[in-house]
């Protein structure tokens, strides 16, 4: 899919102009030396950090060497003004220098992301007030009906061509896998995950399902497919549609799958399962409380609820940079703000199970795919663009291997349900995960 890019030089000092990626690419005078306050600047910015072991090497080839530690990565800034935006707000600097090529990293990206989450984790509880407003991530953007088309749009409409580069080829699953034995392929990794929230519904042939926020389409083609259940599955990403429709009508299911192009928040009818796997972010705390009454009055009195989103252990804004520039609107929630849906609608909870470490191995497959073929990404878009996305899949994967995200499946159902499985032996009798994908 090509998009049409205007790009001026760094020279100009103005904006890439593009409806895919605005990036600061404005680059200042660099064969100078650095003044002593711009080492002065460094120094600081490193110990607010929590002292990674990380080397700076600035525009002029000078080399500045972490105090007391062994260098394990080095950032090299290619112009001044680069280093006075990573001071300024490193949460989004940081991703936009990166993409810009402004800031170039030595060394394992994921790891020298996990390295800083870590270290900004434990020294944040010391920073004065001040430095706590000035490196603040900002409110998400709404989320109300029109604002959230926008915002899936801006992520999901990139072209069903680029996904297809580096998603599994089962299912183009792009939510977390689960990994019931480490040596899984993606692809197997995907329909086990697939299969497991199926078991957990309990979903018997002849069954009515709704699903709200469908991405691709998979879950409701397998769920039709290997269970014999009617779904209905909403989505307002007029690409994913597509590909979901075209796939359901190759595979013979277009009696048991319908694919609706609307808002989740316009769901009618009711069902014996609603699902909805990585939606939740894009909804906004705001909303939980009606999404919760959307939730308790679709699902039928045996009705069972799953959610599965990207949490944190205590509530915190998204990341600037992946807010503004990657997922507009995006919040995950904390698992206390998740409960609330649940108190919310008078809801039991059956099961909750914390997939955060599956998810750091999905995003090392999709990073592996996604690097061997940069190439093409490029042809599609530009080196920013793909700066950019190395650097959200690599972010992404050091904040769960580092913890600061987390990964939620919770299973609920309305509070007075007595027809509900003794024990969850039965999701564990035989492997979720296919021979073969």
């Amino acid at each position: 899919m090509n998009q049409s890019t205007t790009q001026k030089t760094r020279d100009t000092g103005q904006e890439q102009k593009s409806h895919v990626l605005t990036l600061p690419l404005d680059h200042t005078q660099a064969d100078r030396s650095p003044h002593t306050y711009e080492r002065w600047l460094i120094a600081k910015l490193v110990r607010m950090a929590g002292a990674p072991p990380v080397r700076f090497r600035l525009w002029n080839g000078d080399v500045i060497e972490p105090e007391g530690q062994q260098a394990e990565f080095t950032l090299h800034l290619t112009d001044p003004k680069a280093l006075y935006a990573l001071v300024t707000n490193p949460n989004l600097a940081f991703g936009d220098l990166y993409s810009a090529g402004r800031l170039e990293v030595e060394g394992d990206l994921p790891d020298l992301m996990e390295t800083l989450y870590r270290a900004v984790y434990e020294a944040r509880q010391k920073w004065p007030k001040w430095l706590e407003a000035l490196w603040r991530n900002h409110t998400p953007r709404s989320t109300g009906i029109s604002e959230a088309k926008e915002n899936i749009h801006h992520h999901y409409d990139l072209g069903n061509e680029f996904y297809r580069l580096w998603l599994d080829n089962a299912e183009m699953q792009y939510t977390c896998a689960y990994y019931e034995t480490p040596d899984l392929s993606l692809e197997q990794a995907q329909l086990a995950k697939l299969e497991h929230v199926c078991r957990k519904l309990r979903l018997k042939p002849g069954m009515t399902v709704v699903e709200a926020g469908c991405g691709w389409g998979g879950l409701a083609r397998y769920m039709a497919r290997n269970y014999g259940v009617k779904v209905h599955s909403y989505n307002i990403s007029r690409e994913q549609l597509d590909y979901a429709r075209e796939e359901a009508h190759k595979q013979g299911l277009d009696h048991l799958v319908e694919y609706v192009e609307d808002d989740y928040r316009n769901i009618s009818g009711q069902y014996d399962a609603f699902v909805s796997i990585g939606m939740l972010e894009h909804v906004g705390k705001e909303n939980y409380a009606a999404l919760s009454e959307l939730i308790k009055r679709s699902l039928k009195p045996d009705g069972i609820a799953l959610l599965h989103s990207i949490g944190r252990n205590r509530p915190m804004l998204m990341n600037a940079w992946i807010e503004k520039r990657i997922f507009p609107g995006a919040y995950p929630p904390s698992i206390g703000e998740f409960m609330q849906i649940c108190e919310h609608g008078d809801f039991s909870v059956l099961d909750v199970e914390n997939l955060r470490l599956h998810y750091a191995q999905t995003l090392n497959h999709w990073m592996e795919r996604f690097t061997e073929n940069e190439d093409k990404v490029t042809a599609m878009y530009d080196g920013h663009f793909t700066q950019a996305w190395r650097m959200y899949l690599a972010g992404s994967m050091a904040a769960f291997r580092a913890g600061s995200l987390q990964l939620f499946q919770v299973v609920f159902t309305h509070g007075d349900n007595n027809r509900l499985p003794q024990s969850r032996q039965d999701l564990y009798n035989f492997p979720a995960a296919p021979e073969e994908a």
